[in-house]
């Protein structure tokens, strides 16, 4: 469950780790993201998901 105030999870279900990467194909985090990711506050959340968009390349 999100806590009020907290963003979204990016997850979208589709949980594969790449290996030259180590991020998930479908949410691009990192295990230990996905991992802290109930535990982390809302602003840590918030970089997690700022983040992303750079670990997005072209394919």
């Amino acid at each position: 469950m999100t806590a009020p105030g907290a963003p979204a999870s990016p997850c979208i279900r589709l949980c594969r780790i790449d290996p030259a990467s180590g991020l998930c194909t479908g949410c691009l985090r990192s295990l230990d993201e996905i991992a802290r990711w109930s535990a982390m506050t809302p602003t840590q959340q918030q970089a997690v998901l700022d983040a992303l968009p750079a670990r997005r390349t072209p394919r």
